[in-house]
């Protein structure tokens, strides 16, 4: 896979609809405040997707509570998640993808190698069927035979099923966000420079 066929990514744009500094909604203060303390800003979607909508805190919720029922390798999510918003152009998931793959110290030279991970040697087998099974899902919706099989010499049912699933919530998030020019929060640099580690 060639880095010519990631998405451009613009993140001089401003959002699309203003972000809201001061929701009216008593959940949606919470959040801020909850999201401040935990991110150390309140990041661009809260400000304006949920304020907007905070009924879908919850479900925002619900799938961060699913991810950490996730039982394979942490690394492979964060790449999966880096990957597949890099696909989609969705600068925000980029950013905080890299952010979490950072705070878990996964320090190993691979981010730098992920768009070309077919040819690298810094990704074992597992990983690279892990990351062509996704990204032919999230290129074309579906999946060659081959490629299914690929992944099944390397992971369990249970584990391709949360493959999937990480894949399918990763494309939702992007979905939400790159529509709406939310751009990137800067996440890395703010937890470098505090010092945040998980």
């Amino acid at each position: 896979m060639s880095e010519e066929n990631v998405a451009e990514i613009d993140n001089n744009e401003s959002p699309r609809l203003e972000p809201i500094e001061n929701p009216d909604s008593l959940m949606a203060r919470l959040s801020y405040w909850v999201n401040q303390w935990q991110m150390g800003k309140v990041i661009t979607p809260l400000k304006v997707i949920y304020a907007r909508f905070p009924e879908s805190l919850g479900l925002a919720r619900a799938l961060k509570t699913l991810e950490d029922k996730f039982t394979i390798d942490r690394e492979l999510i964060h790449l999966i998640q880096t990957y597949v918003a890099s696909i989609n152009g969705c600068a925000f998931c980029i950013d905080m993808a890299k952010a979490s793959y950072q705070q878990n110290e996964h320090q190993d030279g691979k981010l730098d190698e992920l768009m070309r991970f077919e040819e690298s040697t810094a990704f074992p087998e597992a990983e690279k069927a892990a990351l062509a099974y996704v990204d032919e899902a999230t290129r074309n919706k579906q999946v060659e035979e081959e490629t299914f099989q690929r992944l099944r010499e390397h992971y369990s049912e249970r584990e391709i099923v949360q493959i999937t699933m990480i894949n399918a919530v990763e494309n939702f998030y992007n979905l939400m966000n790159a529509p709406l020019n939310i751009g990137s929060d800067e996440l890395c640099e703010l937890w470098l420079s505090d010092g945040r580690q998980s």
